[in-house]
């Protein structure tokens, strides 16, 4: 599915974090700088989903059955 694009090449959406009109070399962003900001989100846990908290023994119980993948 791609983006309608205006004739200047800038797409008619806006950017999701300033708003200004998005940019078609780093859709769906204005610019660089806000594609490294929500990289930087993704990274940080800024974006999460909501639930409710877990609690220890659901924590114990995933530790136990570590398959020792890529985090070791």
């Amino acid at each position: 599915m791609s983006r309608p694009v205006t004739p200047a090449g800038k797409s008619r959406h806006s950017c999701p974090l300033c708003r200004k009109p998005a940019s078609a070399e780093h859709s769906p962003f204005c610019s660089q700088g806000c594609r490294d900001r929500d990289l930087l989100n993704w990274l940080g846990d800024s974006y999460r989903v909501p639930g409710p908290p877990a609690d220890e023994t659901t924590l114990g119980e995933l530790s136990k059955e570590d398959d020792g993948g890529l985090d070791r």
